[in-house]
């Protein structure tokens, strides 16, 4: 039953995601498979595979423990910060801090975690904004 429901959702939600796609405006010289069309190929992937669970749903679903759940739980969190983070801390400092954070969630080092932050940091911001030439905010508090 928990398989249908999630299904039944997820349909409803990809085919209003394809609704609001089809009100987004690009100019003339953008790609083929660009920004006009990608939200609708996300929308049918996920409308295939919400029907998928809704015809074909696991007859006995396992579910985590309680444990499992808050830990998915400060995850999410911690995204939803990290994307309201980006503008007033900059790219580094707040990719830093996410990656780091994320590494102690699945039980690492702080400091390992830490030098593997700050390097992923340095080199996504490098191919970003040095190879693809695509600005990263730098943070309003420096």
């Amino acid at each position: 039953m928990t398989d249908r429901l999630t299904g039944g959702l997820l349909l409803v939600l990809s085919l209003g995601y394809a609704y609001q796609a089809r009100s987004f405006d690009v100019g003339f010289m953008a790609d083929p498979i660009g920004p006009k069309a990608m939200p609708f190929i996300i929308a049918a992937f996920m409308f295939l595979f919400s029907l998928y669970l809704v015809i074909r749903p696991d007859p006995e679903p396992d579910w985590p423990v309680r444990r499992v759940w808050v830990n998915k739980g400060l995850v999410l969190l911690s995204f939803v910060l990290y994307a309201y983070a980006l503008v007033p801390l900059g790219f580094l400092l707040s990719t830093t801090l996410q990656v780091t954070f994320l590494a102690v969630m699945f039980k690492g080092k702080i400091w390992k975690g830490l030098a593997a932050a700050v390097v992923a940091s340095l080199v996504l911001y490098s191919i970003f904004v040095l190879l693809l030439g695509i600005p990263l905010p730098v943070g309003k508090i420096w």
